[in-house]
């Protein structure tokens, strides 16, 4: 397999050798018998993880041995506003959404505003905070949990 695959939150090129990634990550595959520990705390498995979407994890196991021992754990997700929301963002969205059901697990999701001015797509900040509680909106609508959900924006907290 050749050493020229590129793989960063805004592309992925040439062909992807997925062990040097979970070495070069730090990550675990997700073996078997994790996804059998899952599917006896949950009652099933998401169908992400039936069908192997997911190829590796950091501290699964960690994080099983705790809860079963009665302790919680939170979730965390994020986006950088920018225009409307789509099916590439939801995917991700709708497994969190089932873990924070089948766990009662709290969500904290940060919405980066400041980055996406100081870095990318917008010419003021308040543009970007503008577009981040328009994604918010759609957010929301996912169906999280609201008792168990926190969204912020960045510049909430500056």
């Amino acid at each position: 397999m050749p050493d020229d695959f590129v793989v960063t939150p805004w592309e992925v090129k040439g062909s992807v050798d997925y062990d040097r990634l979970v070495t070069q990550f730090g990550t675990e595959r997700i073996t078997p018998e994790i996804l059998e520990r899952i599917r006896k705390i949950t009652g099933e498995l998401h169908p992400m993880l039936r069908r192997g979407v997911f190829y590796s994890h950091r501290d699964l196991n960690w994080i099983l041995d705790r809860y079963e021992k009665g302790a919680p754990f939170a979730l965390y997700t994020g986006r950088g506003p920018s225009s409307g929301i789509h099916i590439g963002h939801m995917l991700p969205w709708f497994f969190t959404k089932w873990l924070q059901q089948k766990f009662r697990a709290k969500l904290y999701f940060q919405m980066t505003d400041d980055e996406k001015f100081l870095f990318k797509d917008f010419d003021n900040l308040e543009d970007a905070t503008k577009v981040g509680y328009d994604n918010i909106l759609d957010i929301i609508a996912m169906g999280f949990d609201p008792k168990l959900t926190r969204i912020f924006l960045d510049t909430e907290y500056i």
